[in-house]
């Protein structure tokens, strides 16, 4: 997989070589351990499948809050490396979220957006 410009390019995770120090990966570096680095590289992560819609929906939902979050696109037998091995899989300051539901729910209970602007992934402004 490959991030550029916000967009995701599909590309093995394994075989991945990016031009983004954040993103890149040693080749002696498991999927399983390129995964929990991205977690705690980045404050807003979402892994998910190239046929995912529900990663369009978080996407949008952080979008319209402030947040552009990474957005990760994983093969099939790579969604197994994840901590919860499910996709998508939304990550908050090195937390797991869970997948839209869990997102959704966090948001109506008020609870998102200070989440986001307590990992840095926000800002209110008020400075």
């Amino acid at each position: 997989m490959q991030v550029q410009n916000d967009v995701v390019v599909p590309v093995p995770l394994h075989l991945s070589t990016m031009s983004c120090p954040s993103l890149s990966m040693e080749l002696d570096e498991s999927t399983e351990s390129r995964i929990q680095r991205l977690i705690t590289e980045h404050p807003v992560i979402i892994f998910t499948r190239s046929s995912c819609c529900m990663c369009h929906v978080m996407k949008n939902l952080l979008a319209t809050i402030g947040v552009n979050p990474t957005v990760i696109n994983l093969d099939d037998d790579e969604i197994d490396a994840l901590p919860s091995p499910s996709a998508p899989a939304a990550f908050i300051g090195g937390t797991f979220i869970g997948g839209l539901e869990s997102l959704v729910a966090l948001h109506v209970s008020g609870l998102l957006v200070p989440k986001l602007v307590q990992v840095g992934a926000l800002s209110l402004g008020w400075d």
